[in-house]
């Protein structure tokens, strides 16, 4: 995971989603318990407890789910078929994107360019 920089993994069995296993999965569950990853399966210290969204969600419905039970990470799923998985960072990302094109859009009203406007 670290040599790919990713944070989170879904874990699937018979193409369904089983669980979550998070970096912070193994450095509570694994690490601070004193367990090897070489002697401990992934189906011991994953996550189980999913939260997932549709993909008809808005980054706000994420936001407020990601928020509400601490969790950094949320698989995507249409009809119970895996369709991708969005992080807080994604959220933060679209939020700020967001507001900066709302700002500007407020600028151009302000300044009499109309609403909606972009130079």
């Amino acid at each position: 995971m670290s040599e790919k920089d990713v944070g989170c993994l879904m874990v699937i069995d018979n193409d369904k989603l089983v669980g979550i296993f998070s970096e912070r999965d193994y450095a509570r569950k694994v690490i601070l318990q004193g367990k090897s990853s070489k002697d401990t399966s992934v189906s011991e210290f994953m996550s189980t407890k999913i939260y997932f969204v549709s993909p008809a969600e808005t980054i706000y419905d994420c936001m407020a789910l990601m928020t509400n039970h601490h969790i950094r990470h949320l698989p995507v799923l249409d009809q119970n078929q895996i369709m991708g998985i969005v992080s807080i960072g994604d959220v933060v990302n679209a939020v700020i994107h967001e507001q900066k094109s709302t700002i500007k859009d407020l600028e151009n009203y302000i300044l009499g360019g109309g609403y909606g406007t972009n130079p």
